[in-house]
């Protein structure tokens, strides 16, 4: 017979709980929680427990310390006299998880140093001041670009890069410098036949007024500032003479005119390359070249530089199409495929552009969609010195029946072939494969989300650095961060997985005698009858639980 309480009955306490709370409704008393400003802790708190344990900065501070700072190149700052300098690890903690929380200039990093509990537990406590962290960087823009190096090397071990298929790909990201003010030949040349109309009427002026007796000889204000503005015109048209150039900005000179969200900008040339196994970027660089059809083999240098070995397949887009480009990756071994770009100038003519004639090697002959045969006519130069073509020309136009489709040209249809024709006609040969063309459409899937990430999510825009080996510095920076954020995420699924695979083969490990025990309690009716279990079980052996 089990005791009972009749102050633990269920009747009994709903009356205890809502007389509680009428006395703390008739009392005045809420329940909520406010901030004791007067609280002091018995023992003083530990900086180690500020941040979890699957926190961000914890990674950051592990994978800076795993560094070797001396050997990538970090300049040692020694101060014999003064305030000691702070360590080349603390600051590039500092930068790091900066672009990682979307905190990029020097004066926000100063105050989050500050203020951000995770940079507080980062560094230490300390605070760095916004000239210092701007003497690291510019003291070890090199170096920081090792950093992203070793970083890919980082992701290769821990097993997220597989050298199976890279995607190459290009962004334009506008410069510090605005379009408002950038400089233009062909508006600074019609500026500067105006002043010179100026200032031959202000000369004419001057000499007729010597002339006159008790003229006045003072050279006029605006001739002095004319000559002036002569002189700051022709500078500029001299230094876009020197640079070949048509457009340049004064203050920012290495940045071009590059189209950006729908406009024309001063701007960098960002590259990436990205392996399709976890979407690290494997390779990076930042140019100021306006276009990309001269980039796609120092990329796969930069790849093979930094993992030892290019992927076995390559994708890219149709703006790095050349045969230039495409010759050199063949002859490095380099497994390529470039979607098909402006490979030739020329009106296209459908079933007769160029791209559907084939080239037979060994007989030396084109040949045309009506299955006639263009011989060889010649070897001419054209484009660049030192470059001959190969001339093929029809010798049937005369009696051709698409004549006017195929060609306007008196002597009939001419295909010039390069000396990386070969190269283009393979890649196109390349292209027609179903696999490869499955492969090829991967491409957007591939690289594309890495810009979006770092566009939208790190709200990056925009350089906030001057001159291009700033911006290869900040670019490489930016890398190195998304890679991080990746291999991060890896981290924490991967110690989330085995949490749920312990936890598994512990419940499995349970699940036995768990059941043995609820089959001990199915068996308790028969201890009424004063049965121990060790009789039962000897005397009902089909009952006994197994272990």
């Amino acid at each position: 017979m089990g005791l009972t309480c009749p102050h633990l009955s269920p009747g009994r306490l709903s009356q205890n709980w809502e007389s509680g709370k009428a006395n703390a409704k008739r009392k005045g008393m809420r329940r909520e929680i406010r901030a004791d400003y007067a609280q002091i802790d018995l023992f003083p708190q530990s900086i180690e427990d500020w941040v979890p344990a699957d926190h961000p900065a914890r990674f950051i501070r592990e994978f800076v310390e795993a560094l070797d700072l001396g050997e990538l190149g970090f300049r040692e700052r020694e101060s014999e006299e003064g305030r000691p300098p702070y360590a080349n690890d603390l600051l590039l903690k500092v930068w790091l998880y900066g672009y990682l929380a979307r905190i990029r200039a020097t004066r926000e990093m100063e105050r989050a140093c500050r203020e951000h509990l995770s940079l507080l537990w980062l560094t230490g406590r300390h605070a760095p001041d916004h000239n210092t962290l701007w003497r690291f960087w510019k003291e070890n823009r090199g170096a920081l670009r090792k950093v992203f190096r070793t970083g890919v090397k980082v992701a290769a071990e821990q097993g997220l890069i597989g050298m199976i298929c890279h995607a190459v790909d290009g962004t334009k990201i506008r410069a510090v410098a605005s379009r408002r003010t950038v400089e233009h030949r062909e508006e600074l040349e019609k500026v500067l036949a105006r002043v010179e109309e100026e200032l031959a009427r202000m000369e004419a002026a001057i000499e007729a007024a010597e002339l006159e007796p008790g003229g006045d000889y003072r050279l006029p204000e605006g001739l002095r500032e004319a000559e002036k503005l002569r002189a700051a015109i022709g500078e500029s048209l001299g230094k876009m003479r020197q640079a070949e150039r048509a457009h340049l900005h004064p203050q920012e000179p290495e940045a071009r005119l590059m189209p950006c969200e729908g406009r024309t900008d001063p701007a960098y040339n960002a590259q990436a390359v990205v392996d399709a196994q976890a979407g690290i970027i494997v390779a990076e660089d930042a140019v100021t070249a306006e276009a990309d059809n001269a980039q796609l083999v120092p990329m796969l240098n930069e790849v093979e530089a930094n993992l030892g070995r290019v992927a076995k397949e390559t994708v890219a887009d149709g703006g790095y199409s050349s045969g230039e480009q495409l010759a050199e990756a063949e002859a490095r071994g380099y497994e390529v495929l470039v979607a098909a770009g402006v490979e030739t100038g020329g009106p296209k003519r459908g079933e007769y552009d160029r791209t559907e004639f084939t080239f037979e090697e060994k007989a030396d002959e084109v040949i045309c969609p009506q299955g006639q045969r263009l011989k060889f006519e010649g070897r001419k130069g054209k484009g660049s010195p030192g470059v001959e073509v190969r001339s093929y020309r029809c010798t049937h136009y005369g009696e051709c029946p698409v004549r006017a489709l195929c060609s306007r040209r008196k002597g009939g249809r001419r295909i010039e072939l390069s000396p990386q024709s070969s190269a283009l006609l393979r890649q196109r040969a390349k292209r027609r494969d179903p696999v490869q063309q499955g492969l090829g459409r991967r491409r957007k899937v591939i690289v594309e989300p890495v810009f979006a990430t770092l566009k939208q999510a790190l709200g990056f825009r925009r350089w906030t650095v001057r001159g291009l080996e700033n911006v290869r510095a900040q670019w490489a920076l930016l890398c190195t961060v998304l890679n991080l954020k990746k291999m991060y995420a890896h981290g924490v699924a991967s110690r989330r997985a085995g949490a749920e695979n312990a936890l598994r083969r512990a419940s499995t490990a349970l699940s036995r005698p768990l059941t043995a025990l609820g089959e001990f309690r199915a068996w308790r009716p028969c201890m009424r009858d004063r049965c121990s279990p060790t009789f039962f079980y000897a005397t009902n052996p089909a009952c006994r639980p197994e272990y």
